[in-house]
């Protein structure tokens, strides 16, 4: 199994919930990483991603000023930012469909439904680590491929119609965060 030092990332935590806050920032510490920052709000969870420049951002779906969704719309604006490729962990306490669909269409990287565990959250970081997504750039669209699984085969309802797609690929964090040996 891959191993990956997560003393050698920076994580932001954007969440109105100083508890919430605090579990997730613990359980980074337990994983090993040491530079955690913290937002309460969408507004200063962006000004604290351009003033950190994280690796990863665990984010909550519902907060003031401007809610999850909408912070990552403005993180995926190409060229508004110095790095609209950041993953993008979104916690929330609501799973349903329509939200996780939401989500993924506005730039998500990994969705979290809460609570959360130790396990599913190692899972997401491990997972933006060392299998980053490509991005796919279209006229209506910017952010992580929102194919999982990608099959030239595919007809169905969901598939892209229209004009073309850049296709981006990511440089990986593993080689940033892998246990060296």
């Amino acid at each position: 199994m891959l191993r990956i030092d997560f003393n050698r990332l920076r994580f932001l935590i954007i969440d109105d919930n100083a508890h919430m806050r605090r579990i997730v920032r613990t359980l980074l510490h337990g994983f090993g990483a040491r530079e955690v920052y913290e937002a309460e709000d969408g507004a200063s969870g962006l000004e604290a991603f351009t003033h950190y420049m994280p690796d990863i951002i665990v984010a909550d779906w519902a907060m003031p000023i401007f809610d999850g969704l909408e912070l990552t719309q403005m993180i995926r604006q190409p060229g508004a930012n110095s790095n609209p490729y950041v993953p993008i962990i979104m916690l929330t306490g609501h799973s349903e469909k329509k939200r996780v669909t939401a989500a993924r269409d506005a730039g998500v990287t990994e969705f979290m439904a809460k609570p959360i565990s130790a396990k599913a959250l190692y899972q997401r970081i491990l997972n933006v680590v060392a299998n980053p997504r490509p991005f796919i750039k279209t006229k209506n669209y910017f952010g992580p491929d929102r194919r999982r699984n990608v099959s030239s085969n595919y007809v169905g309802p969901e598939r892209r119609k229209g004009g073309q797609a850049d296709t981006i690929r990511q440089s990986s964090l593993i080689d940033k965060a892998k246990v060296p040996g």
